[in-house]
């Protein structure tokens, strides 16, 4: 696989590459730090795989970069990656042929989780962006916290169903709510019930499809000494 980062930071093309050796530990990745790069690359051969394009590097006004990266090579997943995520700006990317807008507020695993999905052929759209930009939330999340099935998971589950996303495991995540392995199976098979997923790749998959405001993951507790 090869995957274009296109981000004019140096710090944020390194910081991901470890993240996107998840995808595939023999991802070629390569860098561009303006548009002119970034098509450079594209043009060139072999193309990418995937693309993530950065909206603010230099060269790019507004989404005319997205829309000449799309037009060169229209069957390329090109995922935005931004600092800014309000509705506007999500939406009009996703009109424009981006197959995902991942904020850079995110963890490293949920993004991977996000790219995964894009891979598969899906869309990916943030939660978060549906509420920024009017200031409150749809009709159906307003009434419960939380978009249906979500609304029926409760706290505990919910936060459970947060580091999941953040691609914890069992034993991670009951280390992080101080709580034991069993317990945690307990309130996943509660979760994929109540969700209607049959695993924990179907559970992520309807989690970040859906809209829900995913709660903030807890860090983990130290590890014992001895």
């Amino acid at each position: 696989m090869r995957i274009l980062v296109a981000d004019d930071h140096k710090l944020v093309r390194d910081g991901l590459r470890p993240f996107l050796r998840e995808l595939d530990s023999e991802a070629e990745i390569i860098d561009a730090a303006s548009l002119e790069e970034a098509v450079a690359a594209i043009e060139g051969a072999p193309r990418p795989d995937l693309v993530l394009l950065d909206l603010m590097m230099p060269g790019m006004t507004g989404l005319d970069g997205l829309t000449r990266i799309k037009t060169l090579a229209p069957g390329i997943p090109v995922v935005i990656v931004s600092g800014y995520s309000s509705r506007d700006h999500v939406q009009a990317a996703v009109q424009a042929g981006a197959a995902g807008f991942i904020p850079k507020t995110v963890g490293g695993n949920a993004m991977v989780n996000a790219l995964r999905l894009v891979l598969s052929g899906e869309t990916y759209l943030p939660s978060s962006s549906f509420f920024e930009t009017t200031g409150s939330a749809p009709a159906a999340v307003r009434q419960t916290g939380a978009p249906p099935p979500f609304d029926r998971l409760s706290r505990r589950e919910g936060e459970i169903l947060a580091q999941l996303i953040e691609g914890r495991t069992n034993k991670e995540i009951a280390q992080a709510l101080n709580l034991q392995e069993i317990t945690i199976k307990v309130h996943l098979r509660n979760v994929y019930r109540k969700i209607g997923a049959a695993n924990r790749a179907q559970a992520v998959r309807i989690a970040l499809q859906s809209g829900w405001d995913i709660p903030p993951i807890a860090p983990s507790l130290p590890r014992p000494v001895g």
